[in-house]
């Protein structure tokens, strides 16, 4: 199938499925390609489009570009197109993606809190870059390969955790409105990682199971994110160096090298000896600051969380129960949540360590996502 001059389908090409068009976002991985290949065998004229986010040679970053943005990996998900007769585009937002999501990143840092890049873009760029060109090209449905699955309650759609717990990804989920989950699907959520190599291998898509998978933020790769600071903010370091690093009583401990380079819960790299393990409490931008405190003071049975978006319900007007993230690897804690227009009040039956603002907080009524939002801040009772 050839494109026009626009990188679109031809406006006069009609297409005979059984369950109409469906756009998927192929990243050139096992996930994205297995989630292609099952939408294409179970009968969707599937079009596939990879996005280019970001050029990592601009971060001036040491490391050979990798992940979901390189050339190799959209010459893989092209590769996996024509094999399957699937047709395929490139969607190059490196400006939307750029103005939006690294210029926050940069900004989160230098407000003293520890971003959440890949939520941002999930539900401010790629959802809405995906249903936009969707709707260019006559794709009723969206779909990912994302760990999770999608189901209706009381005429809500609703982020439910995927199959596998150990893969499930529904943390990253939760900003997604109900407009896009309404046109989204995810079809590997109802299975396990090891069913979905499987499958690949029984394509032959070998070289993609041994295709070792990225954890990295794609615009820094080799994950220094205090390299990448310096390099976008001229002068950072000069501006910042020589801040103070003091305990809980405001007693001076040393200098350490700017407010930015560290998060909240950080014991490695402090590069101060005081005799004991001692971490990140709170960071004070204003003040150029850093807490430090021994680790049962990172412990905390409250916060708050700001710019709420609900999925399984449409407003909370009491408190109620839920197992609550503060961090994608958290395996939860019972709290109870109470809005307060678009923020949320959560207080934790028990303690919980390292709540670091500017982090995803997400809320589980059992495996269903009810909401999320931002840390903003946390307290105790």
């Amino acid at each position: 199938m050839q494109l026009n001059h626009t990188g679109f389908l031809p406006d006069n090409v009609l297409f005979m499925s059984k369950k109409g068009r469906i756009l998927v976002a192929m990243s050139g991985g096992i996930d994205s390609t297995v989630a292609a290949v099952m939408l294409a065998e179970e009968g969707y004229e599937v079009v596939g489009v990879t996005m280019k986010t970001w050029d990592y040679q601009n971060s001036g970053g040491s490391k050979k570009e990798t992940g979901c943005c390189s050339l190799d990996s959209i010459n893989d998900a092209r590769a996996i197109a024509v094999k399957y007769g699937i047709h395929h585009l490139i969607l190059d937002i490196r400006d939307e993606f750029g103005d939006f999501v690294i210029d926050n990143f940069v900004e989160e840092y230098l407000a003293g809190r520890t971003p959440n890049p890949c939520v941002l873009c999930n539900t401010h760029i790629k959802w809405e870059a995906l249903l936009k060109r969707a709707n260019q090209l006559d794709c009723e449905f969206i779909a990912t390969g994302h760990y999770a699955q999608i189901r209706q309650e009381n005429n809500r759609f609703v982020v439910s955790k995927g199959l596998d717990h150990n893969k499930d990804q529904s943390y990253v989920l939760w900003g997604l409105t109900q407009e896009s989950l309404g046109r989204t699907k995810f079809p590997l959520g109802g299975f396990h990682k090891s069913e979905i190599k499987q499958m690949a291998l029984d394509r032959g898509f070998d070289e993609l199971v041994k295709k070792p998978e990225s954890y990295e933020i794609c615009f820094v790769p080799d994950n220094d994110y205090r390299g990448f600071l310096k390099r976008k903010v001229e002068g950072l370091e000069e501006k910042v160096d020589g801040g103070l690093f003091v305990d809980a009583t405001g007693k001076i401990l040393g200098k350490h090298r700017g407010y930015p380079f560290y998060t909240v819960g950080q014991r490695k790299g402090l590069e101060i000896a005081l005799g004991e393990p001692m971490f990140v409490l709170e960071i004070k931008p204003e003040t150029n600051t850093v807490i430090l405190g021994r680790e049962e003071e990172l412990n905390r049975n409250g916060m708050w969380v700001r710019n709420i978006n609900l999925q399984k319900y449409a407003q909370i007007n009491q408190p109620m129960e839920a197992l609550t993230k503060v961090r994608y690897k958290d395996p939860g804690s019972i709290a109870n949540i109470m809005q307060e227009e678009t923020r949320m009040k959560v207080e934790f039956n028990s303690k919980v360590k390292g709540i670091a603002p500017g982090q995803s907080a997400v809320f589980y009524e059992g495996n269903d996502v009810i909401g999320g939002g931002w840390i903003q801040s946390s307290f105790d009772l």
